[in-house]
């Protein structure tokens, strides 16, 4: 019986499908290593310093062997937090080492792959906790959650004083502070427990700031790690500021730009000048009872005082406020005659005392008194110059921005 040729075609095309499929089916597997099931390379990789039931010294490096003939092509630790821990691979594979310290009193995952003397892939997965640390740092985060005005610097509060250049700067590092919309801002050490952060101009308006530390668990020194912290968050209110012209005995108050208010106000007389610069809102207090034995005048003397004082808005630790001064009405916008507040009307003082929130911007200019310090009385970190605010900043120490594009970009502060 004889076939057609296009029949004849499919039966020979149907024989040689069947064909391959044989072929494939006999070489499948065995040929290709990389396509087999990864072999267990328990009996071959081992944790030097890891035994069964033991804590590992997180101050050693971590190091992961292969014997018998395998060889290690890749290695992955990572602590609980999914932090990696960065490392080296020996040439020849047979030793993976850490190159950066681990944390204390954590749990690791080590994940290994090997490769044997015929291109079998093997794998072993190990766990491991280290040793707590001796001492703990903790940073407290400043201020509490809440709404604040522009001017308000994130504060950063250590439990133990730091004073090398090193263990400082690994602590800045885990220092972070995200803000919506981003700003440039960089920390600052204040002394060798406090750090402030601001960014070059104030706090845009309506803004979201997050700070927070990756802190815990973290070698700083020996025997010195960081402990767990707190979070904080802030949400920046309307830009609001507030100018006093001493001279001219007059403030005005600014919302996002806009004059909203004008005031006739007194200011420190001769010998009790106000400060200028800026400040920044501390807190706020309807009633006050101001005495002049707290800055150090004497009772019975021609300057003493003892006033009941209303609607007072604190702007810095030594007494220095906004305040309702009716016992001075007829020299507001005309004279100062203060011991050092910004004095107006009861009126006028309560719409100010319910126009400000905490962080907002106080500044005075025109007076003969000195320029507000940036830390001992408040926060006055806005009178110092961005320049010299970000060489306070353990990680700008001895370091020069400018020498090169690269240099310029790995300064840069992140926020």
């Amino acid at each position: 019986m004889s076939h057609s040729p296009r029949r004849r075609t499919a039966e020979v095309l149907a024989l040689l499908l069947v064909s391959l499929a044989l072929g494939a089916s006999a070489c499948g597997g065995s040929s290709n290593p990389l396509a087999d099931k990864p072999y267990d390379a328990s009996a071959s990789v081992g944790l030097a310093g890891a035994r069964a039931g033991h804590k590992v010294d997180p101050s050693k490096p971590l190091e992961v062997t292969a014997t018998g003939g395998d060889h290690i092509t890749d290695v992955t630790a990572t602590d609980a937090a999914g932090r990696y821990v960065k490392g080296e691979l020996a040439a020849d594979g047979s030793s993976w080492h850490s190159t950066a310290p681990l944390a204390a009193g954590a749990h690791y995952t080590v994940r290994v792959s090997t490769e044997d003397e015929e291109g079998a892939q093997g794998r072993r997965t190990i766990g491991f906790d280290t040793n707590p640390a001796d001492r703990l740092l903790r940073v407290a985060f400043g201020p509490q959650s809440g709404k604040y005005g522009v001017g308000q610097p994130i504060t950063a509060e250590l439990s133990i004083p730091v004073q090398d250049p090193a263990a400082r700067a690994v602590i800045e590092r885990t220092l972070r502070v995200d803000a919506q919309p981003a700003v440039q801002g960089a920390w600052h050490w204040v002394d060798n427990r406090t750090l402030h952060y601001r960014p070059q101009d104030y706090w845009p308006a309506n803004s979201v700031i997050e700070a927070h530390a990756t802190l815990d668990g973290i070698k700083v020194a020996p025997g010195l790690y960081g402990g767990p912290s707190k979070p904080v968050r802030l949400t920046i209110g309307d830009r609001v500021e507030a100018v006093t012209d001493a001279a001219a005995h007059y403030m005005t108050v600014m919302k996002n730009g806009k004059t909203v208010r004008t005031i006739p106000v007194t200011t420190g007389k001769p010998g009790y000048a106000t400060r200028n610069g800026v400040k920044v809102v501390l807190g706020q207090e309807s009633f006050v009872r101001m005495r002049g034995t707290s800055i150090g005048i004497a009772e019975g003397s021609s300057d003493s005082y003892d006033l009941p004082v209303y609607w007072a808005t604190r702007v810095t630790w030594s007494g220095e406020y906004v305040h309702a001064a009716p016992w001075s009405v007829g020299s507001q916008g005309a004279d100062n005659v203060s011991h050092g507040c910004t004095g107006m009307s009861t009126e006028n003082a309560k719409w100010f005392f319910d126009n400000v929130r905490v962080g907002d911007v106080v500044k005075v200019v025109g007076s003969a008194g000195a320029t507000m310090t940036p830390f001992d009385n408040g926060f006055g970190d806005w009178n110092m110059p961005w320049k010299q605010w970000r060489e306070g900043s353990a990680l700008m120490a001895g370091k020069r921005e400018g020498t090169s594009p690269a240099d310029a970009a790995r300064l840069r502060p992140r926020v």
